[in-house]
């Protein structure tokens, strides 16, 4: 066995995934819903409704956690001559993935950040998840591996990359000094919350991490898939599950259960497929939901229209009755699922000729 070098990176890698995982049940100690303390598909869900593409009156809160997660990457970014503005491979290809990415995550209950922090909980119906992500992700590097390209990003010169950050910056000046038309929960999930000021600085520390270590959940499986232990990926995703196994242990919220855990249904069938989508498309678009927020923080445009495609599906998925809840999966949300799956199958044949 081949172990990774024990350079800089490598233990860069480590800090980022224990502090995700350290984080990912500390959020929920200190007020965010149990079981979710980080989910970047929920916290869409929520900023959707603030910004009112939802009228779902149980999730509509503008997260911190999201706009931390790019405004440190877009810092960490500067700070280290890293930021570039890029863009310009297959823009409606990425803004239909990220709808997409969130009808997955819907179906499920949780992106795959959350679906790791259920499991470190003792959530055992969230096993049928890590199947379905292991599958699309391994689909999705056949389809790598058979020629299949979204193109490459080019160097942009108009500042495409500086608008995801400057809309991160309304969106905390929208919650320091809320507008009329931005909208808040009095009760549900929204409605729990840590202290907006904590849920910032560990969205900007995790969003620093993230984009020096590159860390990413899928991407983690990915490179392991290709790589074996050799990556620094995999001892990150390592750390993050220990850290959130010992925290959850510690503050006695582990609890080994296939019934009755928070955000979670019975339907394994859908909760496999919902990831299975969202493993392949992350392959595709080149990282999981989280990871695009860091890249658009970073400039990169491409990513930055996925998270718009995102935002766009946090609203779609409670506007339409797609998400999933504690009763099971609606029908609108299984058809909604495989139409997710006939695009990216589409997807792949289409750019797999193109890139032939």
């Amino acid at each position: 066995m081949t172990l990774p070098r024990l350079d800089r990176h490598f233990w860069t890698v480590v800090a980022a995934g224990f502090v995700l995982g350290l984080l990912g049940v500390l959020l929920a100690v200190w007020g965010n819903p149990e079981n979710s303390g980080i989910c970047v598909s929920c916290f869409m869900e929520n900023s959707a409704g603030a910004l009112g593409l939802h009228a779902n009156p149980r999730l509509q809160y503008l997260r911190p956690e999201l706009i931390g997660f790019v405004l440190g990457a877009a810092a960490c970014a500067i700070a280290g001559r890293e930021f570039r503005s890029r863009g310009g491979s297959a823009p409606l290809a990425r803004l239909a993935s990220g709808v997409f990415l969130i009808v997955g995550c819907a179906v499920f209950i949780g992106c795959p950040i959350k679906l790791f922090l259920r499991l470190t909980a003792g959530d055992l119906a969230a096993g049928a998840g890590v199947v379905g992500l292991l599958a699309g992700i391994w689909l999705g590097l056949k389809g790598l591996a058979a020629g299949v390209d979204l193109g490459r990003s080019r160097a942009e010169h108009g500042g495409t990359g500086w608008l995801i950050p400057a809309g991160a910056l309304v969106l905390l000046l929208f919650l320091v000094v809320p507008p009329p038309f931005v909208i808040f929960s009095e009760r549900g999930s929204a409605a729990q919350h840590a202290p907006w000021l904590i849920s910032l600085g560990g969205g900007l520390l995790l969003g620093a991490l993230a984009q020096r270590s590159r860390f990413c959940v899928t991407g983690s499986v990915r490179d392991t898939l290709l790589m074996g232990v050799r990556t620094p990926l995999i001892w990150g995703l390592a750390a993050f599950v220990l850290a959130a196994v010992a925290v959850n242990l510690a503050s006695g919220r582990f609890h080994l259960a296939l019934y009755g855990q928070p955000g979670a249904h019975l339907e394994y069938l859908w909760s496999f497929l919902g990831m299975l989508l969202v493993g392949w498309l992350s392959v595709l678009v080149g990282g999981c939901p989280f990871r695009q927020l860091i890249k658009a923080g970073e400039g990169d445009a491409d990513a930055g229209l996925v998270v718009v495609g995102m935002l766009i599906g946090g609203g779609l998925v409670q506007s339409w009755g797609i998400a999933a809840t504690a009763a099971g999966v609606p029908l609108v949300g299984k058809a909604a699922v495989l139409i997710g799956l006939a695009f990216v199958l589409g997807a792949t044949l289409l750019f797999r000729l193109r890139a032939v």
